[in-house]
């Protein structure tokens, strides 16, 4: 890994310019697109587009509503602003909006038209658009207008930066004819596809099998590792080109945005990445910020080459559905923090305790247990959580853990039990990596898979009937069946870590600070539970999450309500925990509580918190072959 290495960017500079060259050369006359950002500060770039009319009267163009790895209607035409249209000599032209996202133009003849108009753009996300005085990305679904109907156009987009920014870069090769900050796509798909940044990022370069890659920083402001990071980058990448064989891209682009926040979305040669600058600093910030890497790399193969049949060509005016998000997704999702472990940056047990700890009290938890802990399980089936993601997965509410089931968080624990099932039925020879691959090679490119064709797949690499199995895991909200796949591999879901020790501790003859056996062990009865999210908002104790099967669900509570005290005896927001040494399970209280500033009482009788039961750990006393069906899971290319 080289920072700035030059020698290899010019040579891949000039032979994707060549190729770019006979592309533009031999397609229809292009778009072109000229962006400007006059006073960055106030969140606006201007667009100036000139679209070829072929001679037609009128001219048509549409801006997308949704963008592709994000299946939400986000309406990014609301953020249009100024559209005018000027024919040659900057001749007004009639322009009329017909739809939410369509503009049309009266050509009055001329050859070609120019559309201007501006973009607000300041909504922190993958999906969307940044700009500031700083930096800006752009999502070109929420950028760029093209015709409706007609031959597909290249689009060639020119940036023209601010004093105070000194470059751009985007996954799109330079524009034919040289200048910087001059880009091509073949066509539509292709601009929406390649997100471009500018500003003054830290970029890092390195090269895997002569293909270059390089990681932009915003935002390091001398608290992010920065060659760490490029370092690490690079190691995953590594692990996935030896998984699937090929890295099928000329180049490749991470933009890693330090703004606090967080997300990923994945394009056809780079991804966006969003992430705190002070996650390198903390093992487990650091982790998280590793997984999300391997993820959205990942969908270099799952997703952008290799897809459900309905996710291509695309309809960017409207939904479209498909069952298999748990493919795209859950897969993914199964094989992140797996080749976190496969590029050795991190252990077995932190790969098995799952994604970090995300706040303060937190404690690692694998796709079992967030499985097991979500009602929403028992009423939405996997197949039915991927249908519904345009209404439901992107719009989560207080509701959403009790009726519903993320097919990213299911998908990731039935690639699990698919990847054990082809294991053992093929007594270690195929897995669910021979799969993926086959997968690849059969359905990549223009043709993807519909759902049957990836079950029918699965069973012939297995080389048996997976139809029961699929039914259920898919179809289905019964629980699953997690022994075969605990067995091959030599797990088992560890003891509750607060009995463990406590029984310890009990064994020891330790005394809590009261004199007494630690909770949990006997002879000192658990605290009071009511199963209640809540939050200290500004010194109020607001219930934020109310799970269904808990007491808290059971004595009538509501998202938004504040407590207030149980009996007389007020709760100070900051004490709420506290107190709940001070009950016991079993226990009828009456709470006080303001819902919508009225006060009311709610009877309610103290539970005891579950034990946390779905923690994985190597199977004490695991077999040798058990042990070596471990090993090659977590460490196949090593």
């Amino acid at each position: 890994m080289v920072r700035g290495a030059l020698g290899f960017g010019r040579l891949a500079t000039g032979l994707l310019m060549m190729a770019v060259s006979s592309t533009f050369a031999a397609g229809a006359e292009p778009v072109r697109q000229r962006l400007r950002f006059p006073a960055p500060q106030s969140h606006y770039v201007e667009v100036e587009a000139t679209f070829p009319t072929a001679g037609a009267s009128e001219v048509e163009l549409m801006m997308p509503v949704w963008t592709p790895g994000s299946y939400l209607v986000r309406e990014f035409a609301r953020n249009v602003e100024e559209v005018k249209a000027t024919g040659p000599g900057g001749k007004a032209l009639e322009i009329a909006k017909t739809r939410k996202n369509r503009w049309k133009v009266a050509t009055g003849g001329a050859a070609e038209v120019t559309v201007a108009y501006r973009v607000y753009c300041r909504t922190m996300t993958v999906q969307s658009n940044w700009v500031d005085s700083s930096f800006a990305m752009l999502n070109g679904a929420g950028i760029f207008l093209t015709p409706v109907g007609g031959p597909s156009r290249p689009h060639e987009v020119a940036l023209e930066l601010p004093p105070a920014w000194r470059t751009s870069v985007s996954g799109l090769p330079p524009a034919p004819g040289g200048g910087p900050n001059r880009y091509l796509a073949a066509d539509f798909d292709t601009l929406v596809d390649s997100p471009i940044y500018a500003g003054n990022p830290a970029t890092y370069e390195f090269q895997v099998d002569g293909v270059p890659h390089v990681l932009v920083n915003e935002g390091e402001g001398g608290l992010w590792d920065g060659p760490r990071s490029a370092r690490d980058v690079e190691a995953i990448v590594r692990a996935q080109k030896a998984f699937w064989g090929l890295l099928p891209y000329e180049r490749y682009v991470f933009f890693n945005l330090l703004v606090e926040a967080g997300g990923g979305l994945e394009h056809k040669n780079s991804t966006v990445l969003m992430a705190s600058r002070w996650a390198s600093r903390t093992r487990a910030g650091y982790l998280g910020w590793l997984n999300l890497v391997s993820h959205e790399f990942f969908h270099t193969w799952n997703v952008k080459r290799l897809r459900p049949v309905e996710l291509g060509p695309f309809d960017y005016e409207n939904e479209v559905y498909t069952p298999s998000l748990w493919v795209a997704e859950g897969i993914t999702s199964y094989y992140d923090r797996l080749f976190v472990r496969r590029a050795g940056l991190c252990t077995a047990e932190e790969f098995l305790a799952g994604d970090p700890p995300s706040g303060e009290g937190d404690k690692p938890s694998n796709d079992i247990e967030r499985l097991q802990t979500t009602p929403g399980r028992l009423v939405q089936g996997l197949e039915a959580s991927s249908l519904d993601t345009w209404i439901k997965f992107y719009r989560r509410d207080e509701n959403t853990a009790n009726t519903g089931v993320s097919y990213y968080v299911k998908g990731g624990v039935v690639a699990f039990l698919l990847d054990a099932k082809i294991r053992r039925a093929t007594g270690g020879k195929k897995s669910l990596d021979d799969l993926m691959r086959l997968a690849y090679s059969r359905y990549s490119g223009a043709k993807g898979f519909t759902a049957a064709e990836f079950r029918a797949l699965a069973q012939e690499v297995a080389g048996a009937d997976l139809s029961s199995f699929f039914h259920k895991a898919l179809e289905t909200t019964e629980e699953l069946d997690y022994s075969e796949a605990l067995d091959w591999f030599g797990l088992r879901f560890a003891p509750d870590e607060k009995e463990k020790k406590a029984r310890r501790a009990k064994k020891a003859g330790v005394k809590d600070e009261d004199g007494e056996p630690p909770a949990g062990a006997a002879g000192k009865p658990p605290k009071a539970w009511l199963g209640l999210t809540t939050k200290n908002e500004d010194g109020r104790l607001m219930v934020t999450v109310v799970k269904r099967g808990t007491p808290g669900y059971d004595a009538g509570f509501n998202v938004g309500d504040e407590i207030i005290a149980i009996g007389d005896d007020r709760i100070p927001a900051e004490q709420w925990s506290k107190r709940m040494d001070y009950f016991r399970p079993g226990e009828a209280v009456s709470v006080l509580i303001a819902r919508r500033d009225r006060l009311r009482r709610l009877d309610a009788t103290f539970g005891q918190e579950p034990p946390r039961q779905w923690a994985l750990e190597p199977l004490p006393g695991a077999s040798p072959e058990q042990k070596a069906h471990f090993q090659d899971w977590l460490a196949e290319h090593e």
